[in-house]
């Protein structure tokens, strides 16, 4: 799906950078990775949003409250 219509940026084409060895940090190095740059910024909260989503999978394979002790 289209998440950025500036850019024309879609959502797996988001999910693809930040799942690289190098992943980005911030929207704003989303769009460098992906070679633009924010226009109207509407979409930052969605890349945002992936971003999110894509941390709390790999938290929840290891954080989930089982530890030794």
């Amino acid at each position: 799906m289209i998440i950025c219509s500036c850019n024309v940026l879609s959502d797996q084409a988001v999910r693809t950078a930040i799942s690289g060895e190098a992943a980005p940090r911030t929207a704003g190095q989303v769009y460098g990775c992906l070679g633009c740059s924010p226009r109207c910024g509407r979409c930052v909260t969605t890349i945002r949003r992936i971003m999110d989503e894509a941390l709390g999978a790999c938290a929840a394979g290891g954080l989930d409250g089982g530890g030794a002790g």
